[in-house]
């Protein structure tokens, strides 16, 4: 915008600058027509006085006033053979064709400043093109760096910002997909190493089992096995099915007040059951009764496989313990066991799909976690891990409050 601005401005100028050229030469030729008319005047009225000396001083006046007759001075001019529009005043006929002559020439030079000026405008606006097809050139060829015209503010460093803002958007879409296809095919193969290998051994059990000379004590621990298989392939296709529909968004999340406490007593139900078979205490704090707005169900899913997730990695005799604060700003859970803790190495990947640590349980899928985490942050919240090797872990969840 800047630029088309002075353009204009140095277009105003030169306008206004033979408008004042043109003007002036218009004035010099009005001034040297003006003198010659005076001089001729004065020769006509001193010839007129000697010849005809009683014609009086007023006479002459309204003559040269235009006062007398129209026809009048008609007649006497024409019975001098003077006609009407006819100079005869030779310096008069002179300066006539110098006004005209320098009238075209100053019209001449305008012509030829303004063809001059635009011509460095196209110019100059070619070069632009070429520095954008340039530059979009070299954008394919994979070179994206910041070019200098976007730091300016005129118009065509505006289209030069807009394009570069989309280039580095569709790179990083572009990126973005190619990331998004390797984790797809790492999923795929993380999915079908976890369920072609219980598959694989329930067929083996199952083909066991069909031998007629097998001993009922075996046939039942194959059976047994067989269950805990199934378990285990059915929790990692629920789990896999609720992850893709966070992934495209088809979750409705209900919000609705709830007390934490219930919230906690539903949680450490669905895994008491396992706390007691490994003999770790699950013990809840919250000292008022706290209410949560959150979908009930979601949050209950997501904070029951944090909990599951600390009983496994707790040896026996340890606890899990579930405590819940609350202030102005946030809603605090904090989940927190006495267990083995996390390598170092291990702590930034605790929350991505099918990561499993250096003491990840042999029958972890780690899917578990990527799913809370996705579950707390679509339902508003934010959780993050701490963790000591030796002196177990503790899963921090807020929810701020938005006013």
């Amino acid at each position: 915008m800047k630029t088309v601005s002075r353009y204009i401005v140095v277009l105003v100028v030169i306008s206004l600058f033979f408008t004042l050229l043109t003007a002036g030469a218009v004035a010099w030729g009005l001034w040297r027509v003006n003198q010659t008319d005076r001089e001729a005047i004065a020769s006509v009225i001193a010839v007129v006085k000697e010849k005809y000396p009683q014609i009086t001083d007023k006479e002459i006046i309204e003559i040269l006033n235009g006062k007398a007759e129209n026809r009048q001075i008609a007649d006497i001019t024409e019975s001098y053979g003077i006609k009407a529009g006819d100079v005869y005043v030779l310096s008069n006929r002179q300066n006539y064709w110098n006004t005209i002559l320098l009238d075209g020439a100053a019209a001449l030079l305008f012509a030829a400043a303004v063809l001059v000026f635009f011509l460095i405008y196209v110019h100059r606006k070619n070069r632009q093109e070429l520095k954008l097809t340039q530059y979009l050139s070299d954008i394919n060829n994979g070179n994206y760096s910041l070019p200098t015209q976007v730091l300016s503010e005129d118009k065509h460093s505006l289209l030069y910002s807009e394009v570069y803002k989309t280039t580095v958007m569709l790179r990083e879409k572009s990126e973005q997909s190619a990331r998004d296809k390797a984790d797809l095919k790492d999923s795929l193969s993380d999915i079908s190493h976890q369920l072609k290998t219980p598959l694989t051994s329930m067929l083996i059990m199952i083909d066991n089992i069909l031998e007629e000379d097998m001993p009922e004590e075996l046939r039942r621990e194959f059976l047994c096995d067989i269950r805990s298989s199934v378990n285990h392939v059915s929790f990692l296709t629920k789990s896999l099915l609720t992850l893709s529909m966070l992934d495209a968004d088809t979750i409705t999340f209900h919000q609705e007040s709830v007390s934490i406490k219930l919230l906690f007593t539903h949680c450490t139900g669905n895994v008491n059951a396992i706390a007691q078979e490994k003999g770790v205490i699950l013990t809840q704090t919250c000292q008022e009764d706290i209410q949560l707005v959150c979908d009930e169900r979601w949050i209950s899913e997501a904070l029951t496989n944090i909990i599951k997730n600390c009983i496994e990695h707790t040896p026996k005799g340890g606890s899990v313990t579930l405590t819940a604060e609350d202030n102005s700003l946030y809603t605090k859970i904090t989940v927190a066991d006495t267990g083995c803790g996390i390598d170092k190495d291990d702590l930034p990947h605790v929350f991505e799909r099918f990561y499993r640590g250096k003491n990840a349980d042999e029958n972890s899928v780690g899917i578990g976690l990527a799913m809370s985490k996705s579950i707390i942050e679509k339902c508003g919240g934010y959780i993050r891990v701490i963790s000591e090797q030796g002196k177990g872990t503790t899963f921090i969840i807020k929810f701020f409050k938005v006013r």
